[in-house]
């Protein structure tokens, strides 16, 4: 995964207020923290931020101005519930060669066997890769399997360098068998009948 570098500014103001100011200057207020060093408070600008943070485990060259350029991953990142917009992120430290926990997306690709229904149980699975090779995410592919195929942590074909960090039977995909038309409906009046629902029957026609 390539860096993107990110021109960054000290901050010295803090509180909701000193956040607001920043915010509308287009800025984002952050914290870069890891490696045992004081957390070193950051405002980086909005437009770019928000493009870095588009890609999941976005690697982040944060050159701050007057300081030395640091490495870092985005740890969590807080949105405007309504608007969408970055409020805040914390940036977790990171060293060329060392080895870090992220989750990684799983790209399900294919067909099953017909009359199947694929449950995806786990979008996304923990592993351990280097920093500066984070996986964009892991391709599995279903085509052609049959109902009663469950496909583990450990079924996943991770790229070189990457190993899982979560329990090898966690399960990612279950593939069962699709209802039918008259199962769903049987289901239907089995649920409307436990919540007391009475289905009105059909009136039949005049002579």
């Amino acid at each position: 995964m390539a860096e993107v570098k990110i021109q960054a500014e000290s901050r010295t103001e803090f509180g909701k207020g000193a956040a607001r100011r920043i915010r509308r200057d287009n800025k984002v207020p952050a914290v870069l923290y890891g490696h045992g060093t004081d957390p070193v408070h950051i405002t980086l600008p909005g437009h770019d931020t928000m493009l870095a943070l588009k890609t999941a485990n976005a690697l982040l060259l944060i050159e701050v101005v007057g300081s030395e350029s640091l490495l870092a991953l985005p740890k969590q990142v807080q949105r405007d519930p309504l608007k969408g917009t970055i409020e805040h992120v914390d940036l977790v430290i990171v060293k060329r060669g060392e080895k870090v926990e992220v989750e990684i997306a799983v790209h399900v690709e294919g067909d099953a066997a017909g009359g199947t229904l694929v449950v995806l149980e786990n979008a996304s699975v923990l592993v351990e890769a280097e920093a500066t090779h984070i996986p964009d995410g892991v391709v599995l592919n279903i085509e052609g399997l049959e109902a009663g195929t469950a496909i583990h942590a450990s079924d996943l074909k991770l790229p070189t360098g990457t190993t899982l960090a979560v329990d090898p039977e966690t399960l990612i995909v279950n593939i069962t068998t699709a209802s039918t038309a008259e199962q769903v409906d049987a289901e239907m009046a089995e649920a409307e009948a436990g919540a007391g629902v009475v289905r009105d029957e059909p009136t039949a026609a005049p002579a």
